[in-house]
């Protein structure tokens, strides 16, 4: 039987772009992705610094649904991500290597 948990679940969130409040957010603006602008020399990074899922919806893929929204904004900006967040480094970017070349480091500016 579906409940409407598992229906959420099976369907992809929309998530906005919230630019005035650098975050990435659902529509309802209760789960986001908050990030920090740097630029250096010639290449912009996004840091991102902070995910908030709140505890009615965690376990739904929200936090991880953000993270994507968050590094194909940055791979289509020329962006560079540094994972400051715990929840990036430490669960997201394990989970999802692929999305590892998109992260900063000094060594690889020249991939940007």
């Amino acid at each position: 039987m579906e409940t409407p948990t598992t229906k959420l679940a099976k369907e992809a969130p929309t998530i906005l772009w919230n630019k005035s409040k650098r975050r990435f957010e659902t529509e309802d603006k209760e789960a986001h992705i908050d990030y920090v602008l740097k630029e250096n020399g010639t290449v912009m990074i996004m840091d991102l610094v902070h995910t908030y899922v709140p505890t009615s919806k965690r376990g739904l893929g929200l936090a991880s649904h953000l993270c994507v929204a968050a590094f194909n904004h940055a791979k289509s900006h020329s962006m560079s991500i540094i994972p400051t967040c715990s929840y990036v480094s430490d669960t997201f970017l394990p989970r999802n290597p692929s999305w590892n070349f998109l992260v900063y480091s000094e060594d690889l500016k020249s991939n940007i």
